[in-house]
């Protein structure tokens, strides 16, 4: 879903058995029984196992994601940015709708395609981790903020949009 229970999920790491001998262990080595609690998403795992194996990326192949090695040695990774976007300019359950992350913000956009108002909101994760708090009305100037780095970087990355019964192309909009 796009709230944080659809979004933030466990993501567990290990080596199946401790081996000294282990090339893998050796290249990418995972301390036990650690948190880590620094971002990392499902399209960081291509990057990871191209660097883990060695394999080159084939051209012209985009990768979108970031090596998680050094955040599954235990560090935290300062090349990896706290931004995390969910795109679906489809019906995904009956919705239409962008979550945007950066930092401890999140805003989730839903798209109107039937013809009425989309509807923005705006949660402060670390002060309402469960997001029962819409400080888009309250917050304007974070609202409007978040709007526009959110469609920057759907625009960079050539992300599709839903369309409204007359065809009308609908990007976000903070109004």
């Amino acid at each position: 879903t796009c709230f944080e229970g659809g979004m933030r999920v466990p993501f567990i790491a290990a080596w199946a058995k401790t081996d000294t001998e282990n090339q893998w262990q050796q290249r990418l080595p995972i301390p036990a029984n650690r948190i880590h609690e620094q971002l990392g998403t499902v399209m960081d795992l291509y990057p990871t196992l191209l660097a883990l194996t060695g394999v080159e990326n084939p051209p012209g192949h985009t990768i979108d994601g970031f090596d998680l090695a050094t955040q599954l040695s235990g560090k935290r990774n300062p090349d990896r940015p706290e931004i995390f976007l969910m795109h679906f300019p489809h019906d995904h359950r009956s919705r239409y709708f962008t979550s945007y992350r950066q930092g401890e913000w999140k805003l989730i956009y839903d798209y109107a395609p039937d013809g009425g108002k989309p509807e923005h909101r705006l949660y402060n994760l670390k002060a309402d981790p469960y997001e029962n708090e819409n400080l888009a009305r309250i917050n304007p100037e974070k609202l409007e903020q978040m709007v526009v780095e959110m469609a920057e970087q759907l625009e960079a990355e050539h992300a599709q949009y839903p369309v409204d019964r007359t065809g009308r192309v609908l990007k976000p909009t903070a109004r």
